[in-house]
């Protein structure tokens, strides 16, 4: 795949490494490299010679948050649209809205949390601003420990976008998030695995065979629609209301997979063999 902003590589095993390649500006965030972001894990969805994405950043940062030296808005919005809530709940993907309101981070990680395949953060430098609330949508982040994380809103008279408002809560609790987005600091590796924001921390260059070896341990051997409804139950059951919600996604979920390639893995386990799972993403069904 031809990006100007990212760096698409599979491999054998149908790992994606996906590079934020801006190096030149610390790989910050354009408005361009938003628009491709979605694109590309729009496109992760279907593309069934990938199975897990590791996203990274080309050079000594990840990202180091918005672009501000572009012209006009530097966020892309339309600044005499005059939204209101009502707007956002009735015509969000309408013009003006898709385009000059919707925050772009937003669209980003929307995209990564509908994708339906593992994805795990290699943060290698510098992630700041979108660039730290970006992975708060994957669902492992790792990091080198030249990496630094900051989610530095208040700074600039702003406020977390990338639906962090979602996902941080989730990751770190209320009160940590709430210290965090206040205190706008600047944290290093060993802090944010501390506060649990990172499942582990690398030496530079055994980061990213690490990121690669763990997205392989998740699909050698596993069924494409079963790992995308684990997925799905995972991150909805974490917001459900009560665990009724939670059992009606898990049996809707189990019927369609007891049915599909669980009758393999079955066989193949009473018969002491690996599994030859043959399902797709095409068989994932609307678990609600």
């Amino acid at each position: 795949m031809q990006f100007e902003t990212l760096a698409w590589d599979v491999d054998e095993h149908g790992v994606l490494t996906l590079t934020l390649s801006r190096p030149e500006q610390l790989n910050a965030f354009s408005l361009t490299m938003a628009d491709e972001l979605e694109a590309a894990f729009r496109l992760v969805r279907t593309a069934a010679q990938v199975r897990a994405v590791v996203v990274t950043g080309h050079g000594r940062a990840f990202c180091a948050g918005m672009d501000l030296s572009a012209e006009g808005n530097v966020f892309g919005l339309d600044e005499a649209a005059a939204p209101t809530v009502a707007d956002l709940r009735d015509r969000l993907t309408a013009p003006p809205f898709q385009d000059g309101v919707r925050d772009t981070g937003g669209k980003v990680a929307l995209a990564i949390h509908e994708c339906d395949k593992p994805v795990i953060a290699a943060i290698n430098g510098a992630a700041v601003g979108v660039g730290a609330t970006m992975t708060l949508a994957m669902d492992i982040r790792m990091a080198s420990t030249a990496a630094r994380i900051g989610f530095v809103f208040g700074r600039l008279g702003i406020v977390p976008e990338a639906t962090s408002s979602y996902f941080l809560p989730r990751i770190v609790g209320l009160q940590k998030a709430l210290e965090l987005v206040y205190a706008a600091d600047i944290l290093s590796a060993s802090d944010a695995l501390d506060l649990g924001l990172l499942r582990s921390v690398h030496e530079p260059e055994d980061l990213l065979p690490a990121a690669r070896e763990l997205a392989r341990s998740f699909v050698e051997d596993r069924s494409v629609p079963a790992l995308a409804m684990t997925r799905r139950l995972m991150c909805s059951g974490a917001a459900a209301a009560h665990p009724i919600e939670a059992h009606r996604r898990d049996s809707l979920a189990m019927w369609h997979a007891s049915v599909g390639d669980g009758r393999e893995g079955v066989r193949a386990f009473l018969e002491k063999r690996p599994p030859v799972f043959t399902g797709t993403i095409d068989d994932v069904p609307d678990l609600g």
